[in-house]
This record gives structure tokens, sequence and C-alpha cells, in this order.
């Protein structure tokens, strides 16, 4: 697109690029009322409703609208929000609060989300460990559990507390120097040295910092270069005793494609899980959530909403901005017709059955795979132990044959169903964590 387009066609073109990206039913909902309304010297404004959609944006796609539109100018630009609604003033200086801290904080190459705290972490069965290991680390880095490896599904709080430990060490030393960092980023940064020649800035970056913080480490599964760069990150950091914490959505054992070394390193400190939260927990999270937006949920709402999202906090969340957004827009309150009736699309079904496409589904998200790479003929380690294990579901949860289930997973014969289930059934029965894994799903499946 060239620089001479208008601000209605770049916006236009945007938005096409978004929809493909996250789907009909979100961009419906939250992009599509968005729009471009000036774009100058390199900083977009983009009109919103009201704040619960960049609370949406924010914590789902952080960075969609700047790289959509960066992608089709060619150079780097800067989004902001405009609020069409007027905002409440003490959330419009905790906002403002949270961007002066990140402003600080990029200034010195720190990229910590200041909204994740220890503070305002929900703590309950299900991450107490994980969080009271989290909480050592921020007190004592380089000294208590190194490394630490928190792993749990998608959307329960693991990059939470590994800002929450960065955040609490930048503010008790103030001169540590901190690196937080997605796997994904990582991989990125090692192929752009290696393309530009500089691996001995990369090297002089990454092995010469206080603390690592490293998300979604299994992205690096598969990919021989990066995983040789983090052993030696990783051996640097730890011969001089600067702390390292990993999280991950599996445990390391877990983790296919990846060198034994590594698996190893990851297994030198201490492992933490957390899994899925109780029905406590998740209205625990609801009320901290609503009080920080200034809204008011009643226990009927808070049960309803924490009684049908099964597992994944962030969708917890979301469907709480979503009634916020719908309460705000139409100047309703927030009652438990009004919850039924905007969340009706988000929220399972207590009586409706459980299919094997559910289980595809659920099984695919745990591991961070699609459906149809198991409905496939792949056979990556990775692939067919999920492969595996939505059999063995299947056969638990679903009336179906044998025969039935295998053609669900791309026309495989009963016989394959059959050496499916006899593996996880054997593997249960020696592998603790992976006793776990099928657990977390259970309790997805069927909470």
């Amino acid at each position: 697109m060239t620089i001479n387009a208008t601000i209605e066609e770049i916006w236009a073109k945007s938005l096409s690029i978004i929809a493909q990206k996250v789907g009909e039913n979100s961009f419906e909902l939250w992009f599509k009322p968005m729009k471009l309304i000036q774009f100058k010297d390199k900083n977009a404004t983009i009109e919103i409703p009201n704040r619960f959609y960049r609370e949406w944006v924010d914590d789902n796609y952080p960075q969609i609208l700047s790289e959509t539109i960066e992608s089709l100018l060619g150079y780097k630009i800067s989004a902001k929000f405009k609020i069409s609604e007027k905002e409440d003033a003490s959330i419009k200086r905790i906002e403002n609060k949270h961007e002066s801290r990140r402003k600080e904080l990029g200034k010195r190459g720190i990229y910590l989300n200041p909204k994740y705290i220890f503070e305002n972490y929900v703590v309950g069965t299900s991450n107490q460990f994980a969080h009271a290991a989290a909480k050592r680390v921020a007190e004592n880095p380089g000294g208590s559990y190194n490394p630490l490896f928190i792993y749990g599904g998608v959307g329960l709080g693991k990059t939470h507390l590994i800002n929450a430990i960065g955040n609490a060490i930048v503010d008790r030393l103030t001169t540590t120097s901190i690196c937080y960092i997605s796997a994904e980023q990582f991989t990125n940064e090692v192929i752009s040295a290696m393309r530009h020649d500089r691996m001995a800035d990369f090297k002089s970056k990454y092995r010469n910092i206080d603390v690592l913080l490293i998300d979604d480490i299994q992205f690096i599964a598969g990919k021989t270069a990066t995983q040789e760069e983090f052993f030696h990150t990783f051996n640097a950091l730890y011969e001089k005793q600067k702390q390292i914490v990993i999280s991950s959505d599996r445990a390391p054992i877990e983790i296919s494609d990846i060198t034994d070394r590594l698996r190893s390193r990851f297994s030198m400190g201490l492992i933490a899980d957390i899994q899925s939260p109780d029905i406590e927990t998740k209205m625990a999270i609801l009320y901290r959530k609503a009080m920080a937006e200034k809204m008011n949920i009643s226990e009927d709402v808070a049960h309803f909403i924490a009684s049908k999202i099964k597992s994944n906090i962030r969708e917890l969340e979301g469907c709480l901005i979503k009634l916020g957004a719908h309460a705000s827009l139409t100047a309703t309150p927030i009652d438990l017709n009004l919850a039924k009736t905007v969340l009706k699309d988000l929220l399972s079904e207590d009586d409706k059955p459980t299919t094997v496409d559910l289980i595809q589904k659920i099984v695919c998200e745990y591991f961070g795979i699609k459906v149809q790479d198991i409905k496939a003929k792949k056979r990556t380690k990775e692939i067919a132990n999920a492969r595996q294990i939505a059999m063995f579901l299947a056969k638990q949860y679903t009336e179906h044959s044998l025969s039935e289930i295998g053609r669900f997973f791309g026309g495989k014969d009963h016989a394959t169903v059959i050496y499916a289930c006899k593996q996880v059934e054997e593997r249960k029965a020696k592998e603790e964590s992976f006793r776990r894994t099928i657990e977390n799903l259970n309790k997805r499946i069927a909470p």
C-alpha cells in the first residue's frame, strides 16, 4: 500500500487482515466498532467505544493493530486509543500510572507488563505452589529455585506470574538488569543475528543480564539453532548464578523435539505447575477483575460465569469485559438475565453431550497445535502424543465405537485407536507428569 493511501483505505485493508487473524466472532464484536480517526507523523489514533475494548485488545491481541498497519505501510508506527465515552477518573489515573511505568521501563530495555503484579494475582489451590515459588524467586533472584520452570494450560496465569517476578525485582533492586521475552521473539532475534552476522551482539545481550524471564519456551521445539543458542545462554547465566525463569504450556518431559541436554537444564531447579482453577477461585478472579473495572456483579452472575467457563482464566475475564462493554454501551445494569443473553455464544451448556470434536478442540488447545494436525497423517512426536490422548479421551467420554472414533481422526482404523488407548494407559501408570496432564484434560472436558 502506498504512502499516499487515505486513512479510510488503510483502515479498511487493516480490518480485512485482522478479521482473517482473529475470526468472525471476535472481529464483529471487538474490532469492527473501532475507527482510525487520525494518522499523523507515524502515529495512528484509533477511536473505540469504551475502555473495555482497549482492555480486551490489550490482553488478547496487544500488538495486532500496530503490526497490521505496519505490514501495509512498511515502517514502524505507534497506535493509541481514543475512548468515545467519558472515562472513570480513578481508572484513568491507574492506566496513566501503568503507561508511565511502561515507558520508564522501556527506556531501560525492560518490556514487562506493569499490570501483572503479585498484589492482583488471585491465589487458589490450583496455583498456590507456583505462586509461592515465584514470590521466593522475586525475593532472592539467583539464590532460590534456579531455574524456575512454570507450566500449565493456556490462559491459566503463567505470563502474569513471570511478569510479577520481574516487576517485584525491578521495584526492589533498581539496578538489576532484567530481560522478559517470549520464546518466539528470542527465536526471531536468533534468526536476525545470524542473517546480519551479529551473533556477538546477540550473545552479549543475553549472557550479561541478571534475570532472564522467557515465556512459552515450547515454541523453540524443532528449532535447532535457537535451541543451541538458548542452551549456551542458559549455561552462561546459570554459571554466574543469574536467575532464569521459564514458562511453558507443558512439563519439560512432554516438550517434544528439544534436545535431551536442554530438557535436562529445564529440570535442574524447581518445576511448578498451574492447574485449572476451582469454581471458588474463578469467582474470586471475577470479583477482583470487576472491582478493578468499577463493575458491580452479583454472586449469581459470578457463579454463572465461573460454572460455565471450564478452565481458561483469560476467557473468564474476557466474558466479564464483554459483559461490561455491553452494559456500558446500552446503559443496562448487569444481572443474570443480561449475562445469559450477552454471553450465550461464549459459554458452554452443561446439557450438551461431549463430542469427539469438542475433545479434539480441548486437547489441541492444551498442546498448542491445530485440530487438523491430529486428523492428518503427521507423525511428529508432539502430534502423535496429542492424537493418542484425544483418542483415549474420546473412548472415555463418548459412545462411539473404536472404528467410529478412528474416522474422526482422518480415517484411522480401530486397531490404531486400541493401540493409542493402550499407550496412554501405560504412560499414566508410569509417568506422574503424564498422569497429571490427563487429569487436567479431564477437568476441562468434565469439570
